[in-house]
C-alpha cells in the first residue's frame, strides 16, 4: 500500500499512529496529542500502551460528567441491554417523555423559564442554525448581529456568525447577512457599551440592515475565554428589547454547569428568547443538542425544521439523569464555584510569578484561561503539559490563551496535579 502524506500534514512519513494514510489532513487535535487513546476514566485517558493523561479538555467541554461516568454508564447499558428505542427520529418514546420532563421540572421551572425544546439535530451548529433560522422567520428580517472573537459552529450559517478569519476561510462562498459588533472590553473600556452599536442601530444612513436577532457567548472559549460582565449582558438584553431584536444565548460550550450555575446566563439574571445547548447536555458525551424558545416563538409548521438524528434515545437516557444526579440541588454548582476559584488563585499567582510575560487571566467557573504574549508561548506550553501528562488546549484567535475545560467533577488533588504540571511546563517553556 502506497502512503500517501497530504502536504498540510505535520506527521512523519513513519506515521508512528497509522492513521495518517487514511485519515484527512483536516484533523486537529491529533496533531497536538499524537498517540493513540483507549481508554478512560473520570478525569484521565490511557493510551493503547497504557499511559495515562490527566484531562483538562474534556471532549472540548463534551464531558462535564468526566469520561465513563459510572452513574450515567450503568443508565445507558441498561437502557441498551433492555432493547429499548435507539433511534426514533420525532416519533414518542419513553426516553423522549422522560427527559423532557425531568429538564422542565428541575432546571427550567426553577428558574422561571418557560421555553419549548427543539431537537434540532446531534450536533452544538444544528442548535445554532434551527436558532437562526426561527429568528428570521419570526421576525422577517435577515440580517443577525454576532461578536468579535465568537464561535459557533462551522456550517454555513453557523459559519457566518463565527469571528476566526481562519475558520471563516474554508466556507468558499461569501457569508453574509451577519454583522459584527464589539464584544465586551473589546476596546479595553475606552468606549462606552454598545455606543457603536446603538448608534448603528438608531442612524438611519448607517447602512445596517434591521436585525433579526443578536447571538451571544457568555464566555467566548474558543475565542480566548473572554468573559462578558454580567452588567454587559443585562445592557445588552435590554437593548434587544428596546429595538424588538431576539436575543440569542448560545450556551453549547459555556451551560450544564460550566461557569457554575446549570446556564451560564444565570449571573446576569437574564431571559434570552432562544438558547442553545449541546456538548454535555447528554452528560456522556453522545451526540446531543436542543434548541430552547420561548413559546410565543415557536411557529415552527410542522415538519418545517428536522433531520434525521434528532432522536437518540440513549442521549435523552443519560441526559435526564445526569439532571437528577447532580442538578437536584446546589451541591456540583458549589464545587464548580470553589474549584475555579482554586484555579483563579493558582494563575494569579503566576502572573506575579512572571511580570515580564504580562500574563492575563480569564474566565469564570470552570472555563479558565491564562493569556500568554504569544501563540508561540501558549504552544510550548500545552506541548510540556503534554509531554509530563497533561492534556490542555488553546485558544484565541492567535492561539495565545491556554484554555482549561477539566470535567466538572474532577477532584480537588487531580485539579491540583494538573495544575502542577502547568506550572512545569511554563517554567521551561520560558527558560
Amino acid at each position: 500500500m502506497t502512503t500517501l502524506t497530504p502536504p498540510n500534514d505535520a506527521s512523519t512519513t513513519e506515521d508512528p499512529t497509522g492513521f495518517t494514510a487514511l485519515e484527512s489532513g483536516v484533523r486537529s487535535y491529533s496533531r497536538a496529542w499524537p498517540v493513540v487513546f483507549d481508554r478512560a476514566v473520570g478525569a484521565t485517558v490511557y493510551t493503547e500502551d497504557g499511559d495515562a493523561y490527566l484531562d483538562f479538555f474534556a471532549g472540548a467541554g463534551s464531558l462535564n460528567y468526566g469520561h465513563n461516568n459510572p452513574v450515567l454508564k450503568k443508565v445507558l447499558i441498561d437502557y441498551l441491554a433492555d432493547d429499548r428505542m435507539v433511534h426514533s427520529l420525532d416519533m414518542f418514546t419513553t426516553a423522549r417523555r422522560d427527559f423532557l420532563e425531568t429538564f422542565h421540572s428541575l432546571i427550567l421551572e426553577p428558574r422561571g423559564l418557560d421555553h419549548k425544546v427543539v431537537f434540532p439535530g446531534p450536533g452544538g451548529a444544528n442548535s445554532v442554525e434551527a436558532a437562526l433560522k426561527l429568528a428570521r422567520k419570526v421576525t422577517g428580517r435577515e440580517s443577525v448581529i454576532n461578536f468579535t472573537n465568537a464561535f459557533h459552529g462551522m456550517t454555513l450559517g453557523a459559519l457566518s456568525v463565527t469571528g476566526n478569519s481562519m475558520k471563516r476561510g474554508g466556507a468558499g462562498i461569501p457569508l453574509v447577512h451577519a454583522t459584527p459588533m464589539p464584544y465586551d472590553d473589546y476596546f479595553n473600556g475606552d468606549v462606552d457599551d454598545f455606543q457603536y452599536f446603538r448608534r448603528m442601530l438608531e442612524d438611519g444612513g448607517s447602512g445596517l440592515n434591521e436585525p433579526a436577532a443578536v447571538i451571544v457567548e457568555t464566555v467566548q472559549g474558543e475565542g480566548g475565554i473572554n468573559a462578558a460582565r454580567a452588567e454587559w449582558l443585562r445592557s445588552l438584553a435590554e437593548l434587544c428589547k428596546e429595538h424588538g431584536i431576539l436575543l440569542i444565548l448560545d450556551d453549547i460550550q459555556m451551560g450544564c454547569g460550566r461557569t457554575g450555575g446549570f446556564f451560564s446566563f444565570e449571573e446576569a439574571g437574564i431571559n434570552p428568547d432562544i438558547i442553545c445547548l449541546s456538548k454535555s447536555i447528554s452528560g456522556y458525551g453522545l451526540p446531543m443538542a436542543i434548541t430552547l424558545v420561548r413559546p410565543e416563538l415557536d411557529v415552527w409548521e410542522p415538519g418545517e425544521h428536522n433531520g434525521t438524528f434528532r432522536g437518540l434515545a440513549p442521549a435523552f437516557a443519560t441526559a435526564a439523569e445526569a439532571i437528577r444526579t447532580y442538578w437536584s440541588d446546589d451541591t456540583l454548582e458549589k464545587e464548580i464555584l470553589a474549584k475555579g476559584l482554586l484555579i483563579e488563585a493558582h494563575f494569579n499567582g503566576l502572573v506575579s510569578r512572571y511580570p515580564e510575560l504580562g500574563l492575563v487571566n480569564k474566565g469564570r467557573g470552570l472555563a479558565r484561561g491564562l493569556q500568554m504574549p504569544s501563540g508561540e508561548l501558549a504552544d510550548k506550553v500545552t506541548t510540556g503539559a503534554f509531554e509530563r501528562g497533561l492534556l490542555v488546549e488553546t485558544s484565541g484567535p492567535e492561539s495565545e490563551v491556554v484554555k482549561l475545560l477539566p470535567p466538572l467533577t474532577i477532584t480537588e488533588d487531580e485539579l491540583r496535579k494538573g495544575l502542577a504540571i502547568i506550572d512545569e511546563a511554563l517554567a521551561a517553556a520560558v527558560a
